[in-house]
Parts: C-alpha cells; structure tokens; sequence
C-alpha cells in the first residue's frame, strides 16, 4: 500500500521558473516574452543566471526537506543565507540519489580549485548514459561553479533575491491561489481514482509500472512545470512528483487569452513526422527506438518530437522501473483539443 504525502509551496515554483525561463522551449513558452522576463533582471545576476541554469536542476528535494509554513520564495531564500556560502551548492544538488561518478568527480574538483579533460569525460560519460541533455556550455559552467563553491554559493545568492525582487515576489502572489486550488482538487481526486488514474490525471499522461513497490508518494503542485511534471527518488521505496497544476484555461503567460492546451496541440499536429507518429501510436506502444527505426530518424530526432507531443499532452507515457519509457496515443486528449479549439473559436459543437 502505498502512503501518498502532499506538500505545496510557492519555493517550488520559484526554482522551477528559473528553469523554465532559461529553457523556454522545452515548455512550451514564447522564448521572446522569456527573454523578456531575464531582461529585468540586472546584468551581472542574469548573466550569472544564464550560466547557472545550463546545469542547475531545481532543488525539489531541497524544498521539500524545509520545515516552513509558508514554504514560499522569502523563506527558502532566508535558510538557503543561513548556511555558509561554501555549502550552498552541495546542499542544493548532491542528493543520496546523485550518481557516485558525479558526486565523486565535482567534490574532487572542489578539493583541487580546478578540472581537467578527464572530469569531463567522466561528468560527459554518465550524464548521457542517464540521458540528461548537454548543450555545449553545460559542463564546463558546471566544473567552474565547483572550482569555487564559497564564490558560486555567494554570488548564487545575490542573483537569486535579484530575481525575487524583480519579478517574482509579484508572481507568487498571482500563483499561490491557484496551486491551494490545485492541491484541493488532486487530494480530493485522491479520494475517489485509484492510484494510477490519479497519477495518469494529475500527469497528463505518464504511468509508472513500478507503483507497487512504492511506500511513500510525495506530491506537490507546481504552477509553472504545467504541463509537464518533475519526478525524483527519495529513496528505496520513495518517490516526489512535482505534478501539473495550472488549468488548462489558463496561460502562463499573464493577459494571454488563447489557452496554452490549444496552443500547443495545434503546434504539435502541424508537423507531418508528428502525425506519423501518432498514427503509429494509435495502433499500439512504442519505444523511441521502435519509432526510430519506422520513421528512419535518428533517437533524438524522434525524441524531439516526442516532446512536443508530450507538451501537447496527446502521448500518454509509461515508464518502466528499468527507466525506459514507452509511449501511446491519449485518444481522449486528441478529442478534447479538437473540442477546445472548436470552443475558442465559438464553433458550434460537432
């Protein structure tokens, strides 16, 4: 039996936008009004942050860890100034979860105040074999943070509350609302799906074949992930999952009126490689290997497209407790775009 726990908090969004900001396509937000939201941020701190966020991952584990009501941006900001400056970045990303080769190699760096080719092949090595993604400046930001760890926890700070001030201390207060609306209807979900409906809800689409073995459920909502979740182990028998909680009639974007679900499904269904993968998932489960070898692309090309059918929320994914993932056609999420862009444009129904 699984114990699912819950926990909401505004400190989640705050590390998740940054996110978000930094790699707007990956979620589906105008990269120019991104840009536009970094512009306000002032130059030194947001070239910091530009850098940073090439590599950092939002620190879930982190926020969930922090004993605080409320869990939001200020408090976060204030225990993350309590620690010394040189423990920042361990305490922010090291995780038990972290794999030993990684761990192993920036400590070591750390210790010695500079890096080689050999770290980065080790670092190049095991991130890939993970399947993270690696752009070009990843790694050598991430080696230069742990030159310097006191550096990079000080000036990660100050950029931080830069950040807050300039933008999103006004955020939360748009957000907070609406993630305690959120968090009801999920637990109030919870009450009445068994646990795999419920995840496949609040998901938009992913399953996890490994339920059964799973003690502890952490959840959380998160305004700006939408529609995409975050998921993390906790440990043997644990796992988090920052989980979708914008509405589908709201954008993330404030003022915009065209809602984001339509948005991005009429982008996904322009592309013709797109629809044919779709008719290839419509007639059973494939891997992204599987559909490389029918659409002859390359995995990552597939993997691309994959993405954008999955913000899109029309694939449903499963994912296997070995980490493959394997996909299929939400029928009933292709209907309800059609239906809701038929509403926007004041069709009558068909």
């Amino acid at each position: 039996m699984t114990t699912l726990s819950w926990d909401l908090g505004t400190a989640y969004d705050f590390f998740v936008s940054l996110q978000v900001l930094h790699q707007p396509a990956d979620f589906g937000l105008r990269p120019s009004w991104a840009a536009g939201v970094r512009s306000r941020i002032p130059a030194g701190p947001r070239e910091f942050l530009e850098r940073t966020f090439s590599f950092f991952p939002a620190p879930l584990r982190w926020i969930h860890s922090l004993p605080l009501q409320p869990k939001d941006s200020n408090a976060a900001l204030a225990v993350l100034a309590a620690l010394p400056a040189g423990d920042r970045l361990a305490a922010l990303t090291l995780t038990s979860d972290t794999p030993s080769p990684i761990a192993e190699t920036v400590l070591s760096i750390a210790q010695r105040g500079t890096w080689n080719d050999t770290d980065l092949e080790v670092l190049r090595s095991t991130y890939q074999k993970r399947g993270y993604p690696l752009h070009a400046n990843t790694l050598p930001a991430l080696c230069q943070a742990w030159s310097d760890p006191t550096a990079f926890g000080e000036t990660f700070l100050s950029a931080l509350q830069a950040y807050r001030e300039c933008f999103f201390a006004e955020e939360e207060l748009r957000i907070a609302p609406v993630l305690e609306s959120s968090l009801a209807r999920a637990q109030a979900l919870a009450e009445i799906l068994p646990l795999t409906e419920l995840l496949t809800e609040l998901s938009n689409g992913v399953q996890f074949s490994e339920l059964e073995t799973l003690k502890t459920l952490y959840l959380a909502p998160s305004y700006w992930s939408t529609p995409l979740i975050f998921i993390r182990n906790f440990g043997e028998g644990q796992k988090f999952i920052l989980f979708a909680g914008r509405p589908a009639n709201q954008a993330l974007v404030p003022g915009e009126n065209v809602p984001a679900d339509v948005i991005n499904a009429l982008k996904a269904l322009a592309d013709p490689t797109r629809l044919r993968i779709l008719r290839y998932l419509a007639d059973q489960p494939l891997t992204p290997t599987d559909l490389s070898q029918r659409l002859r692309l390359r995995p990552p090309t597939v993997i691309h497209h994959l993405s954008a059918l999955r913000l899109a929320g029309l694939v449903q994914i499963t994912i296997q407790a070995e980490g493959e993932r394997r996909y299929a056609l939400r029928v009933e999420a292709v209907e309800t775009a059609l239906r809701h862009t038929r509403s926007f444009l004041k069709l009558p129904p068909s």
